[in-house]
């Protein structure tokens, strides 16, 4: 008999979104653009370290021993899956939905079992077509690892659990789903109630005590400016605090922000700080192009190494 135990790992799941549609129309084109795709997908998947453990229908289970590795596994996925439904008709393309989650799996031979497959079985059914859901649990591990946006998508009720799980949306680019939502199969999404979308506004607007301090930055920064006016002896000394005021309040920006990599955006920030305390120091030579041509090279750095 199989040895049972437990582990985590990052669970991640994909199936086809109208692939019911897909094999009334078109049976033997549809199982050949399956095989095609799970190809690409176990290669990619193998190729960030992660194993496919089941196949059914159109759907697929994979676990990765690296949740960043999961992540980008899925980008790369549908990144690759994009480029070939490119060259099909609209009505015949194949889109997956992906959902990852990290969680606590009972194990037994080559098969996993448990909630945590559950959810991210749940995810994976909330994505749209062409894109992938991830939970909070993810998110944390990733959001300052991978170079893509995330949209929270509020709380998901999953069967058997009593809290609901918070999920992400990764924003890869545009949605490659083009099917209008009544013509899509299966069940009806459950529309969130009340609660839900209160804590999904509440997410997505920025915390009161980051409304508070660019408040009161824009008041020291308003207050010193006024000083220099009523004071003037023919020098805006203001312009300085008042840039370091601005670097301040877009360093506390990125700290919230989810839509950017926060180190490149932080990097980012800092050369524009450099380029305004050139300006406002301008005696005629543009010395800041070296550190930000500096910034510039650790910001290509990180990026060629994000992999």
């Amino acid at each position: 008999m199989s040895e049972t135990r437990r582990k985590l790992t990052t669970i991640f799941c994909a199936d086809v979104q109208d692939y019911t549609r897909l094999m009334g129309a078109d049976e033997e084109g549809t199982l050949a653009s399956l095989k095609r795709c799970r190809e690409a997908m176990g290669r990619l998947i193998e190729s960030h370290g992660g194993r496919v453990i089941n196949t059914w229908g159109d759907g697929l289970i994979a676990d990765f021993p690296s949740v960043v590795e999961a992540v980008r596994a899925a980008v790369d996925t549908q990144n690759e899956l994009a480029g070939f439904n490119a060259r099909r008709p609209a009505d015949g393309r194949m889109l997956f939905r992906i959902g990852i989650n990290l969680g606590d799996v009972i194990v037994e031979g080559d098969d996993i079992y448990g909630d945590g497959v559950n959810i991210a079985a749940r995810l994976q059914a909330s994505a749209a077509a062409g894109g992938i859901v991830i939970s909070s649990t993810v998110y944390d591990q990733v959001r300052n690892k991978v170079a893509v946006g995330f949209e929270f998508l509020g709380p998901l009720m999953v069967k058997n659990v009593d809290e609901g799980v918070p999920s992400y949306a990764v924003k890869i680019g545009d949605a490659r789903d083009e099917t209008p939502p009544a013509e899509r199969s299966g069940p009806a999404r459950p529309q969130p109630q009340p609660a839900v979308m209160a804590a999904a506004i509440s997410e997505a607007r920025p915390a009161p005590r980051g409304r508070r301090l660019y408040g009161v930055l824009a008041v020291i920064a308003a207050v010193l400016i006024c000083i220099n006016l009523l004071s003037w002896q023919g020098i805006f000394w203001a312009r300085f605090p008042v840039l370091a005021l601005a670097v301040v309040a877009a360093l506390a920006w990125n700290r919230d922000q989810t839509l950017f990599n926060r180190k490149f955006t932080s990097l980012a920030i800092v050369a524009l700080g450099i380029a305004g305390i050139n300006l406002f120091t301008w005696t005629g030579q543009f010395w800041a192009m070296w550190p930000i041509l500096g910034i510039a090279a650790v910001m290509g750095v990180r990026w060629s190494m994000r992999r």
